[in-house]
């Protein structure tokens, strides 16, 4: 990135934001659909009933923590690679 100059280090992140923040939503987009597909059932009633209520949160709290700990294993098993390629 220091061989770019500036208004091509501008060009980069700009798109490294726009293609982050496609990630985020397609994340979220997959996230709402799982969890209404699971969750949600009952449709005589504007809002959610109790039951459909505590399982979307449930399944919120499931996806959340099953992605940090993905990003988590991710970043050690990068690290780990970073180390061993150092080694040689």
């Amino acid at each position: 990135m220091e061989s770019l100059n500036a208004s091509e280090q501008r060009e980069l992140a700009s798109r490294m934001e726009r293609r982050q923040m496609k990630e985020f939503m397609t994340m979220y987009s997959k996230l709402v659909q799982r969890c209404f597909d699971d969750c949600v059932n009952d449709f005589t009633t504007k809002s959610l009933i109790n039951r459909e209520e505590g399982c979307v949160l449930r399944c919120v709290d499931k996806f959340m923590k099953g992605s940090a700990r993905l990003n988590e294993r991710f970043q050690e098993q990068n690290q780990a690679m970073m180390m061993q390629g150092q080694q040689r």
